[in-house]
């Protein structure tokens, strides 16, 4: 009997960590994608005092022709630079339909644990900069727009997602 009492709350717990932002006025499908992705980033951000990143559209739609791009070639690469509108980005890719939103952002975060504060690249305690760059961007002071999107190929879920203003620049301090 205790046993059914726990699977009932941790039942309700999950119904509610996955409704909440639909019962906080996330209205749509995509405000709801978008309302998961923004509460990982801007808990991790606010663990430091960072300012929370907000949802730009834009940076969505961009994302989206990436991630579109990535399932359709089956490659896994970094988007051309825009020299004249510069943005940041963290990719993942992972077996389709397994992970949650949420896990693809926190695969990121993990990076922290190789993070030591420094001008970047010279921030990890590997001496390799792949080992915390997500975490970086992610974190980063000055950026403050995020927008993301995901896409799937016959294999894998790939996720996308842009920044503003782009972080990772050598020589700065991510925070």
């Amino acid at each position: 009997m205790h046993g059914g009492y726990a699977l009932r709350r941790l039942a309700a717990f999950s119904f509610l960590s996955v409704a909440a932002p639909m019962l906080m006025g996330a209205t749509s499908l995509a405000q709801f994608f978008d309302a998961r992705i923004l509460a990982v980033h801007n808990r991790e951000r606010a663990t430091l005092g960072i300012a929370p990143l907000r949802w730009n559209a834009d940076l969505a739609v961009s994302a989206q022709r990436w991630a579109d791009h990535l399932a359709a070639t089956g490659s896994f690469e970094h988007a051309p630079e825009r020299p004249t509108d510069p943005q940041g980005e963290n990719l993942w890719a992972g077996t389709k339909g397994y992970y949650p939103l949420e896990a693809r952002i926190e695969a990121w975060i993990r990076e922290k644990r190789y993070f030591k504060p420094g001008t970047f690249p010279d921030n990890s305690v590997t001496g390799k900069v792949a080992d915390v760059g997500h975490y970086t961007q992610l974190m980063w002071r000055d950026t403050r727009e995020v927008g993301c999107a995901q896409a799937t190929s016959a294999r894998e879920d790939v996720f996308v997602c842009r920044y503003s203003s782009a972080g990772n620049y050598i020589g700065e301090r991510a925070f």
